[in-house]
């Protein structure tokens, strides 16, 4: 009984120290989606080996899009003949860079450790779509030049359907606050719900049952502990705002900021479906240099955040209730029955389902 009430308490501190800032993340998420054109990323990313992996990857900052539906996106962005070191670029920078995801960021780590993980995970998108398109040189060329035949013919199509009725997305959009509520808590938030939730399942498990003196034997060795996380790390599904209350909790065990930034870079990053997929669209010399520039580069940044930039104290994991305002509890329970909404709608959505068939003993 002693660990379940602890385990309970670990899990509302964390749901605290972050659901106010995820909260109003997801609001501004939603109304940037009203703001910014839904053709925005595809009609100014180009095909040029630099200028079009720089683009991607600032554009990727502000778009409101999570780890799990970044990848459609990108996959959206290939077909419309981004070249494959944009693609990378903006599977990195959008998820670890979304606002969501940067002020949860700030809620846990504050506001020095936030700024660094954004100019960071910017630094390495950049790298590693620049090291794709120098590799991929020859390949990149055969795949913007199509023959001289086709081009002008596939050209004159386009224009002439944006000339014409048939529905081009030129058109600008009304601003919707129901469509900024329904983008934020219903597309966004669903979207993430079931990471979200592991992530504070994990973190509570964590800091609850794994006494701090075997982790910390792990965590007393720095080199190892940097190699150990991104083992776990490249792997693991988790997006950028759910791998946050992980981090937090191993931080708390012990692990130094540094090792914490390279979680949290490799994780959302790289996962096995967004690797499986970078394999499937970009080939295997293309998921070779993702994983691997990805990996070296986030083991850099964490060891020059230990080595220079010192240690970080987490702002608001704290066993007080008194330290969390009326706003953090209203956003706790709003984002915990959220989650409980989302986790169970599929149940319910099943059984409604099957009673609604005819001759159905499902119900009974």
């Amino acid at each position: 009984m002693l660990y379940i009430e602890k385990f309970l308490s670990n899990f509302f501190l964390l749901i605290d120290a972050m659901s106010l800032y995820i909260m109003v993340g997801l609001l501004i998420a939603g109304i940037l989606k009203q703001l910014i054109p839904d053709n925005f990323i595809s009609k100014n990313l180009g095909t040029g080996s630099t200028s079009s992996v720089i683009k991607a990857t600032l554009f990727g900052i502000p778009l409101p899009v999570c780890s799990c539906s970044v990848i459609p996106i990108a996959q959206g962005l290939k077909k419309e003949g981004a070249s494959k070191g944009a693609v990378q670029s903006f599977l990195i920078s959008t998820p670890i860079t979304g606002v969501d995801s940067i002020l949860a960021t700030f809620s846990f780590f504050g506001l020095f450790f936030t700024i660094f993980r954004v100019v960071s995970s910017v630094i390495i998108a950049i790298c590693v779509g620049l090291i794709q398109n120098f590799f991929d040189k020859k390949e990149e060329i055969k795949i913007v030049k199509p023959l001289f035949s086709t081009a002008p013919i596939q050209k004159e199509q386009s224009s002439s359907c944006c000339s014409s009725s048939c529905g081009c997305s030129e058109k600008s959009k009304s601003f919707s606050i129901k469509g900024v509520f329904t983008y934020a808590y219903v597309t966004l938030f669903s979207d993430m719900v079931k990471a979200l939730f592991v992530g504070l399942i994990l973190g509570a498990l964590f800091t609850t049952f794994v006494p701090r003196e075997y982790s910390s034997l792990l965590f007393e060795n720095q080199v190892l502990t940097y190699f150990v996380i991104l083992l776990i790390a490249i792997p693991l599904y988790t997006c950028a705002t759910a791998s946050l209350p992980i981090a937090a909790a191993l931080m708390i065990q012990g692990m130094s900021a540094g090792a914490a930034f390279i979680f949290l870079t490799a994780g959302p990053a790289t996962s096995a479906v967004t690797m499986s997929v970078i394999f499937k669209m970009l080939g295997k010399k293309s998921l070779i240099i993702y994983v691997s520039t990805i990996a070296v580069l986030s083991v850099v940044f964490g060891v020059l955040f230990d080595t220079f930039l010192g240690t970080v104290e987490l702002l608001n994991i704290s066993s007080s209730e008194e330290n969390y305002s009326i706003f953090s509890r209203i956003s706790s329970i709003i984002m915990l029955l959220l989650i409980f909404y989302y986790l169970l709608k599929p149940l319910f959505n099943k059984k409604e389902s099957c009673c609604s068939g005819e001759k159905s003993s499902c119900c009974s």
